[in-house]
Order: structure tokens, then sequence, then C-alpha cells
């Protein structure tokens, strides 16, 4: 599988270590950098590219890594058509996958151990989108809030507080 990963200083020896890792697994890794450590450097330039690039290649799932993973979350969930989940647990990364058919994963360098980042980006990397209907409508209700702006029906009888 192809697999696209970036990070900024914060991340820099997880993603060397995770490179290393998904190669022996036979993965195609695209490293989009940080390709030194610099720590003044900045997530998005590295992240941003990571995301743009499995937006493009279908079939492809990305990797962004950094202190907490929130930032780099909130940065590929700027490129349009991606889905970029946070994985904090096992359970996590699988669902990011298995329900939200997540193409990105966000990884904490500071908040896992190597090992357990790593198994992270297994899990993410090997679960499959379920395709329940349930699942592919919610997906599919975001994807046309992204297109048009206009948001999804409330269920009868729910009412919003903002009188829409």
């Amino acid at each position: 599988m192809r697999v696209h990963i970036g990070t900024d200083h914060a991340g820099f020896e997880l993603k060397e270590h995770l490179v290393a890792h998904l190669r022996e697994q036979g993965h195609d890794v695209v490293d989009h950098g940080a390709h030194a450590y610099d720590a003044s450097d900045d997530y998005p330039p590295f992240v941003l590219r990571a995301a743009v690039a499995v937006s493009q290649e279908p079939g492809s799932l990305g990797i962004v890594i950094g202190g907490s993973g929130n930032g780099e979350q909130i940065a590929a969930n700027v490129v349009p058509g991606i889905r970029c989940a946070l994985a904090w647990s096992e359970d996590t990364a699988r669902l990011a996958r298995e329900h939200n058919d997540a193409q990105v994963v966000g990884i904490g360098a500071r908040m896992h151990s190597p090992e357990e980042a790593t198994r992270l980006a297994d899990v993410f990397l090997a679960t499959p989108f379920s395709n329940d209907p349930r699942h592919v409508r919610r997906i599919e209700m975001l994807t046309a809030y992204a297109r048009t702006g206009e948001l999804p029906a409330l269920p009868d009888g729910e009412r919003s507080g903002d009188g829409a």
C-alpha cells in the first residue's frame, strides 16, 4: 500500500522509525518531510503535502505526526476530500477506518511510545472501511456539506438552536 507521511520536528524521530517499519512491512512509503530535524520548523508544509498526495491518489493512506497530533489532524482536514482522525488508542485507529473511512491518521509523538505509535499506524493501515450503509450515509452528508455548504436535514421532530 502507498502511505504518505509528514511531520514537523516534534514527530521527526517517530516518522523516521515509522518509515523504516512500514517499508519493512512492504508498504510503499512517500516521506513528505521533515527530512532533517529543525526545532523551529512548522508542520503545515509537510502535513498538507502528505494529505494532498493522499487526496490525489485514491487507495493510498496517510499518517501525519506532531507533538500531540492535534494541529496535524486539523491541517490534514482542511484538504478537500480528506478525513483525518486523531488516534490515541487501537480502537480509535481501527474505528477511524472502519466507521469513518478516514484516509489519514494523526498520531501524537509526545503522547505515545514508538511501540504504541507503531501499533496505531499498523492497525489504521490494516483496517478496511466497513461499507455499512449508516456509515456511508454519514460520510455522504459530510461530503455534501463540504461541497454545498448546506446543512443536512434534521431528523423529524428535532430542532436546532440556530432556528434552522
